[in-house]
């Protein structure tokens, strides 16, 4: 993956064999911690749903990468030891960043379910969703299954990838309402305040708002 500071990217993956990688509550809220440790520095979230075997991602690359604005953002320097710290500096790009999040997701994982093997497919996707110049598709395909075919204006499709990403859970069938699905951001926008992942002002910046 090669991420362009400027441009917004929908970054997803799933478990291996899709198998599951959420087992419990506490799973999905260390994954959330994991996120503000390895994405924040590098890129605002824009938008985020966790499912039982996949995850989403509406991210945009910074341009002006500094290591503690990154922290200031998400205050997680705090929670973080040193040496997860100096991982994260030595990464120096979002898609390393992105390998050493998910490489220490696993071995949590691994050692609370008492398996071994690598939990998430090998390749983590990553669609740049802003680039006009003929790059820019006019579909998502996830997870093997083309998900958008659309006309609409390429400055749309930032809010097309926030709807489908909100609206993940309900085409799961995991709920009959988007609101009842805990783990994504579609709540962050109704509340811009508190332990938030998405970055408001960014968020405004783009124009994004829940449909």
């Amino acid at each position: 993956m090669i991420f362009e500071p400027g441009h917004l990217y929908h970054i997803y993956n799933q478990g291996n064999n899709r198998q599951k990688i959420f087992f419990s509550e506490r799973n999905y809220l260390f994954f959330k911690e994991k996120m503000k440790e390895y994405i924040l520095p590098y890129a605002d979230i824009l938008a985020w749903c966790l499912m039982p075997n996949h995850f989403h991602l509406m991210v945009e690359v910074k341009t002006n990468f500094n290591f503690s604005q990154g922290f200031t953002h998400s205050e997680a320097l705090t929670k973080i030891s040193q040496s997860e710290a100096l991982t994260i500096v030595k990464s120096k790009t979002l898609n390393d960043s992105i390998g050493v999040m998910l490489r220490s997701y696993t071995r949590a994982i691994n050692k609370q379910e008492k398996r071994s093997g690598s939990l998430f497919r090998k390749e983590t996707k990553a669609i740049c969703i802003t680039k006009h110049n003929g790059i820019t598709p006019a579909w998502y395909t996830s997870m093997g299954v083309t998900v958008l075919h659309t006309s609409i204006k390429e400055q749309q499709y930032h809010q097309v990838c926030l709807n489908y990403i909100h609206a993940n859970p309900l085409k799961d069938g995991l709920v009959s309402d988007i609101q009842e699905w805990k783990y994504s951001s579609y709540h962050e926008y109704n509340n811009k305040t508190g332990d938030i992942l998405i970055n408001p002002e960014r968020v405004s910046y783009h124009e994004l708002s829940l449909i």
